[in-house]
């Protein structure tokens, strides 16, 4: 699984250019943290990974991606479900039985550090484990692409770390990972770093 980004720019009606001259791939079994200034682009670099937003210039080929799944800087659920239910129903979606739902919930839960919230209510969860449930039922999903868009910009450090941690381990053999982030720890949780700074207008120019 590749994404294929060459010669990539892009801005809004008449606005400046927010990057140009972006050139990279992204592979499955990877993360890539996605960095730069406010206002450099990051959120909408996901949207054209994502398919989601057409660059102005330059070209994104996504191969065998097909199924896509984003994780936001504000988690929500419903607040009286349990967190094994937000992972579960995705999985009752796809066709497993409500046991085998809750089973595999319950794995990718403890992958994440819910082990023992399973039952909580998501509204009783800190904003920390409400963040790494979202990580838990995106990945559960079995995404060909998983984006994360400033995970960790509402939590304090302790609940940050938790989210970093969690995203260290973020390793799905078949799933490309990129999180767009201005928090250091979170970059160095990924396996690439990728610095939009690089492709801003002056450096490309």
């Amino acid at each position: 699984m590749r994404i294929v980004m060459g010669a990539v720019g892009h801005r809004f009606d008449s606005g400046g250019w927010l990057f140009r001259g972006v050139d990279l791939a992204f592979d499955a079994g990877r993360s890539y943290a996605l960095t730069g200034p406010s206002g450099s682009g990051k959120s909408t670099l996901l949207g054209i990974i994502a398919g989601w937003i057409a660059p102005v210039e330059g070209s994104v080929d996504r191969g065998d991606v097909a199924r896509s799944a984003r994780v936001f800087q504000n988690p929500h659920g419903t607040p009286r479900r349990s967190a094994r239910d937000h992972v579960a129903l995705p999985l009752l979606a796809r066709g497993a039985s409500p046991r085998e739902a809750d089973e595999q919930a319950d794995g990718w839960l403890e992958r994440f550090g819910l082990g023992a919230l399973g039952g909580r209510r998501f509204r009783d969860l800190s904003g920390g484990e409400a963040q790494r449930l979202m990580l838990a039922r995106a990945a559960a999903t079995s995404p060909d692409l998983l984006l994360v868009d400033e995970p960790t910009a509402q939590l304090d450090p302790s609940a940050a770390d938790g989210v970093n941690l969690a995203l260290n381990s973020l390793r799905l053999e078949h799933t490309i990972v990129v999180v767009a982030t201005h928090d250091d720890r979170t970059r160095d949780a990924c396996t690439d770093h990728v610095d939009l700074r690089a492709f801003a207008p002056e450096a490309v120019a």
